[in-house]
C-alpha cells in the first residue's frame, strides 16, 4: 500500500507539472495555479509517506 500512495504522489506533482507548463505556456492563469495546487498535494502526499517510513523502521 505505501508503494501505491508513493507513486500517487510521483504522480500528481507530474501532472501538477505539466499543468503548469501547459497553464504558463497559453497565458491561462487558473490552469497554471491548478498545476501548482496539483503539485503541493503531491508533495504534502509525499511528506507522509515519509513520517510514516520513518515510524515503521
Amino acid at each position: 500500500m505505501a508503494g501505491d500512495q508513493k507513486a500517487k504522489s510521483k504522480a500528481e506533482q507530474a501532472k501538477g507539472k505539466a499543468k503548469e507548463a501547459a497553464g504558463r505556456a497559453v497565458g491561462n492563469e487558473s490552469v497554471e495555479a491548478e498545476g501548482r495546487a496539483e503539485q503541493t498535494k503531491g508533495d504534502a502526499r509525499q511528506a507522509k509517506e515519509k513520517i510514516k517510513d520513518t515510524f515503521k523502521h
